[in-house]
């Protein structure tokens, strides 16, 4: 009996990893880490597309920082509201100030 291995074997996954200490990751972190998975640039694109794709890149980080800036506000005011409907409207304001 011989074996054959299977062809639809899914390639490596790369990780990536970033630390940090005392806090969360920014938006803008995050914005990067997706980046990173989203948009590669060849180091053998012609530079004209090179230009492009990095220009794009740089544009898509801008959005994807927007919105992730919306999205942390957005949950804030869950968190304030939860908080506040508890009865723990001193909690609630500090999440606020954050």
């Amino acid at each position: 009996m011989s074996w054959t291995p299977a062809l639809d074997m899914p390639a490596p996954i790369k990780v990536d990893v970033l630390a940090t200490s005392g806090r969360g990751m920014t938006a803008e972190e995050v914005a990067d880490l997706a980046l990173n998975k989203l948009i590669s640039i060849s180091d053998t694109a012609p530079p004209e597309l090179a230009a492009q794709a990095k220009a794009f890149r740089e544009r898509m980080r801008l959005v994807l920082v927007y919105y992730m800036r919306q999205a942390i506000a957005s949950d804030r005011t869950t968190v304030y509201n939860i908080l506040k409907d508890a009865g723990h409207p001193d909690l609630a304001e500090t999440i606020r100030g954050l």
